[in-house]
């Protein structure tokens, strides 16, 4: 990226890490840094157990209106004539273009903009040639890893080219244009645009890919171009580039282990008991918008087979340990085990007349347990669905849960040690030991949300590879804890001077960004 990097080194910029909340994705960061309030999302999807297992999605066209209704005060960071460019939330902007809380509003999203920049045959002709070059070097892409057996690698299947040029260069190439418009015309004090491709490049192809390299090019490209139109304009405007997450990335869980975490929940479970799931979130906007519409006519067909999960039964003794001796699940390990065997899968059913639900954001996985309408304690859990806990935990692919005790509080499960956040002490060995120095405090914040689950899953992280297993079948992935998905950057003017500063979250990065536009 030669035009960041020459602004660094000329001086006018400089570079800040951050750190997201958890969870470290779209929805949560940009309802933070737009309205300064992510409170009460812990996910990218989520179920609201009181509204009939209602599963809220980010990037839903009735969902995001209603997020936003629940976040904003009207003094969001665009609130003060500012303007909103392919994002999830609007900031409280008057001038929005493809922006997911307002597209119910087909004004807002049939711009005159569109017409403008599609009128001029040149820009069309451009497109059309780079939308199809671009899927031209996917299906280049998906056949180069196949011949190379490069790893770890998803099949990503004839559509999906098409949605990556849609998003790598249709949206990338009008999101440019009409900044550029808002550049020239001086009329807009500020705006905040979302760049899609990267990310959804990395999500397919990895954070280590060529793919992924050449999106950076192409971003890097349209900075350059932001930054020439400055120049023509007749008043100053100051560019800033941030991320508002990262990627970690690492083969996902069910490449890793043969099974998905739905998988590994219904072999837990008595057999009568219904479970639906959803293990496809972080698609984010552009992908969603494509392909959830086919996806909802048209539901996945379930393998019939029987689930074998790999060495089910021949758990170690010594990571039991910790689990006999711990007041909680004293005495009771032991018959689990023993207990164990491989139940078949139940029909399919509606999330509506689930007993449980399964969804997955990135690494963690949300399971809800939507017998009860309230947040079970982890000792209804256990009463209810005793293998439940000890078969999650017990998975290699599994760093920690956090469930919420009745007596002890919120609690971090692994597979050999107990951490109890309320108090910070640790029983055994501690399971958040890899996943960073606020660990404890990002899932304190999120145990206090109304819609966290009964039990929140995260994936193992190895911190030498900087690797995590997605729950969802995405290579770079985010949404949970652990290694680069946590810390974003923020590219700024030198004179913020934030050399000095710690910014934990995205409401935090909301303040700090509301101050400087002062």
């Amino acid at each position: 990226m030669p035009t960041l990097k020459s602004w660094l080194i000329r001086g006018s910029h400089d570079v800040t890490g951050w750190e997201t909340d958890l969870s470290s994705q779209t929805g949560a960061s940009q309802a933070g840094i737009l309205h300064g309030n992510n409170h009460n999302i812990p996910a990218f999807r989520w179920v609201e157990k009181q509204n009939n297992n209602k599963i809220m999605v980010s990037t839903g066209l009735n969902d995001a209106s209603i997020i936003e209704e629940r976040i904003s005060d009207g003094k969001g960071l665009l609130s003060s004539n500012g303007a909103s460019r392919s994002n999830l939330f609007s900031g409280d902007a008057g001038d929005v273009i493809f922006t997911y809380s307002k597209l119910k509003d087909l004004r807002m999203f049939y711009n005159k903009t569109w017409y403008y920049f599609y009128s001029n045959p040149s820009n069309f002709s451009r497109i059309v040639i780079l939308f199809f070059w671009e899927a031209i070097l996917e299906f280049k892409s998906q056949l180069t890893h196949t011949l190379r057996n490069i790893k770890p690698r998803l099949r990503r299947g004839f559509v999906y080219p098409f949605v990556r040029a849609g998003a790598a260069v249709f949206l990338r190439e009008i999101t440019t244009y009409t900044l550029i418009g808002d550049i020239i015309n001086g009329k807009v004090d500020v705006a905040y645009v979302t760049y899609l491709g990267y990310d959804e490049i990395a999500h397919h192809s990895g954070t280590r890919d060529d793919d992924a390299f050449h999106a950076l090019k192409g971003l890097d490209k349209q900075f350059e171009r932001l930054d020439q139109a400055k120049e023509y304009a007749f008043r100053p405007y100051y560019l800033v580039v941030q991320s508002d997450h990262g990627q970690t990335n690492g083969a996902t869980f069910k490449q890793r282990y043969g099974l998905t975490l739905d998988d590994l929940v219904r072999s837990l479970m008595p057999s009568h008991i219904n479970i639906y799931s959803k293990l496809s979130s972080n698609e984010d906007h552009f992908g969603q918008a494509i392909t959830e519409p086919g996806k909802d006519a048209k539901r996945y067909l379930r393998d019939k087979k029987d689930i074998v999960l790999k060495n089910s039964r021949q758990l170690r003794v010594n990571t039991l340990k910790t689990f006999k001796e711990s007041p909680l699940v004293k005495g009771k390990l032991a018959d689990y085990i023993k207990n164990y065997k491989v139940k078949e899968r139940p029909e399919k059913v509606s999330k509506e007349n689930a007993d449980v639900i399964v969804l997955a954001s990135g690494n963690m996985g949300l399971i809800y347990l939507t017998e009860l309408k309230n947040r079970l304690f982890y000792e209804e859990i256990n009463e209810l669905y005793p293998d439940l806990i000890p078969g999650i935990v017990q998975h290699e692919g599994v760093g920690f849960i956090m469930v919420h005790s009745s007596k002890y509080g919120p609690l971090a499960i692994g597979g050999e040690g107990i951490h109890y956040l309320g108090d910070d002490t640790v029983e055994g060995k501690d399971p958040l030991v890899n996943f960073g120095s606020r660990t404890v405090e990002h899932l304190m914040r999120t145990d206090n949300f109304e819609y966290t689950p009964d039990i929140l899953v995260n994936s193992f992280y190895d911190s030498e590879k900087d690797e995590a297993a997605a729950f969802e079948e995405l290579i770079g992935s985010h949404g949970g804890l652990g290694g680069e998905q946590s810390h974003p950057f923020l590219i700024h003017p030198i004179e913020w001077n934030l050399n000095n500063v710690e910014i934990i979250g995205a409401e935090e990065l909301h303040r700090i960004l509301k101050s400087k536009l002062n």
